[in-house]
């Protein structure tokens, strides 16, 4: 082989390798800023599809915009440098923009001291809430845009080195490019979505930069002058090392101003952020702990007795024996802690997150030990009783395993998550409570958390109507609960009467719990006359389908969990729903 043959082999290459690093990167950027942008808005599945497709229809006009590029060495090394700038800081901004459009009013209502029941919603603080929420696309098409031009311009470059035009240029590019997307996704997965965000922002950067570098190394004659190059490279790299140091830091402070309180843990799992706050009230009261799972609160430490009360004591008098009894989720043990006042048999607790296990266990070795003692003080170390079995899985994975093993309980009790990600709506779909009636016993009795049927009725409705799709005899109720407000339940029995019924007649005037009683509980199955009137109407939680994701996304996202009151001047006792 000649010298010059091998010469442009050398240079084949470095090329088509730089074009798969690239392109690796590219792909990170994209699920990063779909994957950040879906936290951060909120609605993941819709901004997930939206960025992807919003970047690759960027990266189209980018290839066409390529062609007005006429110093194609030049013009390589600059979009390198742009591109791993963008990238590398693109969750610090995001980050930045949602913290100040969200803080800034009441960092005014501090400095200008205005009274908290003045509004400080305005057109200006709706503008930099929009902006926040629009600055995720447009950074993501601009990055999109700048990606698209790598590949018409490297194919130039490569067919300038030989001095000719290449049979199949453009293919053996593509080539690289789909075989380093390929890399780039293996890459977020079983790398990236277990480290800091922060991370795999500024790693896709530094690839890009270095990939800058030896550009300007390999091709220094035909970039020369190159000074500015040269200067705003090493600009790059040291402004990445800084956000490799303390981007992480930055993240997670501009993420804690956005919570009331003062954040004192946060633990990120494979499956969920957790975040524990803590706000001192006043002398002679207890501080109050609050547990937010991606960014919602999941309990309050001053009222979440309440809540736990309404979604334990209904179903365990309900059942006409307590023995055996089933938790799907509640891995702060505060469901299981109130199951335990009724003397059960044995309680099965599954849940799918050994993180959250193991901080409400006072396990969590990372959490400062007083917040591990206040946890397990608050849910007075329900996993250490013997009749106690914790496992480790989906809900809806294991009620199907429980269920083909033949298993029987005569209590089950759902305390999930609401149904505001796709992959959580399964947990409210007909398919899922059908198995759960399979593990129930003839005369025990199931209840389910369903969101708040004032803010978000037709989830609420549609989580009842699902319920009794799947074979139970069903009724919902609901209560205030100060933290979250009016929020609401679903129970269901299998034959007999229905559970109102079997709790009227226990004839109960105290519970296990401290709170309730007989009387308010029949209170709690009372709706304004006129609330189900629309319940022909509501969609049943078909597995595959997203009906109470919808509705619950229209809900608090489009109409912001506002209630609208109708005229309802008569009270209906009880709206039981037939299968």
């Amino acid at each position: 082989m000649s010298t010059e043959a091998a010469r442009l082999r050398l240079h084949d290459a470095a090329l088509i390798g730089a074009m798969g690093l690239v392109a690796a990167c590219g792909l990170v950027y994209e699920y990063l800023l779909a994957h950040y942008a879906g936290r951060i808005l909120g609605a993941v599945e819709p901004t997930i599809y939206t960025m992807i497709g919003l970047m690759i229809v960027a990266m189209g006009l980018g290839a066409f915009a390529a062609k007005w590029i006429s110093a194609i060495y030049r013009g390589f090394a600059w979009l390198e440098l742009g591109i791993a700038l963008l990238g590398g800081a693109s969750v610090l901004a995001l980050s930045a923009a949602v913290a100040v459009a969200y803080s800034l009013p009441e960092w005014l209502r501090a400095v200008y001291n205005v009274d908290v029941f003045v509004s400080m919603d305005g057109a200006a603080a709706d503008s930099l809430i929009a902006f926040s929420r629009v600055l995720p696309f447009a950074m993501g098409a601009l990055i999109g845009f700048l990606i698209g031009m790598e590949i018409p311009l490297i194919a130039r470059v490569r067919e300038h080195v030989h001095a000719r035009r290449l049979e199949h240029n453009l293919g053996t590019m593509y080539g690289a490019d789909y075989i380093g997307a390929g890399i780039g996704a293996a890459i977020w997965v079983l790398v990236c979505l277990k480290l800091p965000i922060m991370y795999a922002a500024v790693g896709a950067a530094a690839v890009n930069t270095a990939v800058g570098f030896g550009f300007l190394v390999v091709y220094r004659k035909s970039l020369a002058p190159a000074r500015w190059l040269w200067i705003g490279h090493a600009a790059l790299a040291m402004l990445l090392v800084v956000l490799a140091v303390l981007g992480p830091l930055w993240i997670e402070r501009l993420g804690d101003s956005l919570f009331q309180d003062r954040v004192v843990h946060r633990l990120q799992t494979p499956y969920q952020n957790v975040v524990i706050t803590k706000r001192h009230v006043t002398a002679g009261r207890p501080d109050v702990l609050s547990l937010y799972i991606n960014g919602r609160l999941q309990f309050a430490s001053n009222d979440e007795r309440i809540y736990h009360a309404y979604l334990t004591t209904p179903a365990m008098l309900a059942a006409y024996r307590r023995e055996r009894v089933l938790i799907l989720g509640g891995g702060d043990g505060l469901a299981l802690r109130d199951v335990l006042r009724w003397d059960p048999r044995s309680v099965t607790l599954v849940d799918i997150d050994a993180g959250l296990l193991r901080l409400f266990q006072g396990a969590d070795g990372e959490a400062p030990a007083w917040l591990g003692r206040a946890l397990t003080e608050l849910n007075e170390d329900a996993f250490l009783d013997d009749r106690v079995t914790v496992v480790e899985a989906d809900a809806f994975v294991e009620a199907e395993r429980l269920a083909a093993a033949g298993e029987r309980f005569d209590v089950v009790i759902a305390d999930l998550p609401d149904p505001s990600h796709p992959d959580l709506n399964r947990l409210y779909s007909d398919y899922f409570f059908g198995r759960v009636r399979q593990l129930l016993s003839a005369d025990g009795a199931f209840v389910t958390q369903s969101t708040s049927p004032f803010h978000a009725r037709e989830a609420f409705v549609s989580i009842g109507k699902t319920v009794a799709a799947a074979g139970f005899q069903t009724e919902q109720y609901h209560a205030n609960v100060p933290s979250f407000g009016e929020w609401g339940w679903t129970i269901g029995t299998v034959t007999g009467k229905p559970a109102s019924v079997r709790i009227a007649e226990a004839g109960i005037d105290a519970t296990p719990d401290g709170w309730l009683d007989g009387r308010i509980i029949a209170a709690a199955f009372a709706f304004p006359s006129g609330f189900f009137e629309a319940l022909d109407t509501i969609r049943v939680n078909r597995l595959g389908t997203h009906a109470v994701y919808d509705y619950h996304q229209v809900a608090w996202r489009t109409y912001e969990g506002v209630f609208f009151a109708q005229p309802s001047p008569l009270m209906s006792p009880m709206s039981p729903m037939d299968p």
